[in-house]
């Protein structure tokens, strides 16, 4: 399916109130506000092509790039590209679908998780706080590596940009639940952080509790 054909579809299916929600949430003026769940059956549709996403994320429209997150191929889309895209992330929402749709599953995401969490853009250092939280509730993190990014989260996480505290947020909370050996340890330092501000902007959104969220998610496991 070519671009054009796509893009076409995409703005026929987009609606003024997804317009509204989403640049709420960063999206811009280069948007059609199409509901995920239409991006959902468009991309299975489709199939992974990677060309084709690398072809939608250049045109910088919002949903376009939603959709080039669920097609991309983490198997065979390259660093470079991975990189550029992170690069040019400039929203909260991007930054969270490249990381959980794209560099979690590539063959190189641990060197990204490393070198994106030294990055100085907040939407970069975000990514790489996200490829943590994700990698370690998928059993892909040493101990070791776990353990060194709980002491970066309680040594950096209140003086870290923005969206990088939501992000750290998320990992030191996905740590809790997926590893045993560190439940305790990340309640300790959860307690010791308090609470973390960050601003959502004209949103709804809210950074959860550690601790509580936490105590809830194990107790479903359990259950």
């Amino acid at each position: 399916m070519a671009l054009a054909d796509v893009m076409a579809e995409l703005e026929s299916l987009g609606t003024e109130q997804n317009r509204k929600t989403y640049s709420r949430h960063g999206g811009g003026a280069n948007i059609f506000g199409v509901s995920f769940a239409h991006l959902g059956k468009i991309a299975k549709r489709l199939k992974k092509n990677t060309p084709l996403a690398e072809e939608l994320w250049a045109t910088g429209n919002f949903d376009a790039r939603n959709l080039a997150t669920l097609i991309a191929d983490p198997a065979d889309i390259s660093q470079k590209t991975v990189e550029a895209w992170a690069k040019s992330v400039n929203n909260r929402s991007h930054g969270d679908l490249v990381a959980a749709h794209v560099s979690s599953k590539a063959p190189f995401a641990q060197e990204l998780m490393e070198k994106w969490r030294a990055a100085k853009s907040d939407h970069t250092r975000q990514q790489g706080w996200d490829l943590v939280g994700i990698l370690a509730r998928n059993g892909a993190l040493t101990d070791e590596q776990m353990a060194a990014a709980l002491a970066e989260i309680e040594r950096d996480i209140h003086t870290a940009p923005n969206w990088t505290r939501h992000a750290m947020n998320g990992a030191l909370i996905s740590i809790g639940i997926a590893s045993d050996q560190h439940h305790a340890q990340v309640l300790q330092i959860a307690a010791r952080i308090g609470k973390v501000e960050v601003d959502h902007g004209n949103t709804d959104c809210k950074t959860p509790d550690a601790v509580a969220y936490i105590a809830k998610a194990r107790a479903r496991k359990k259950a």
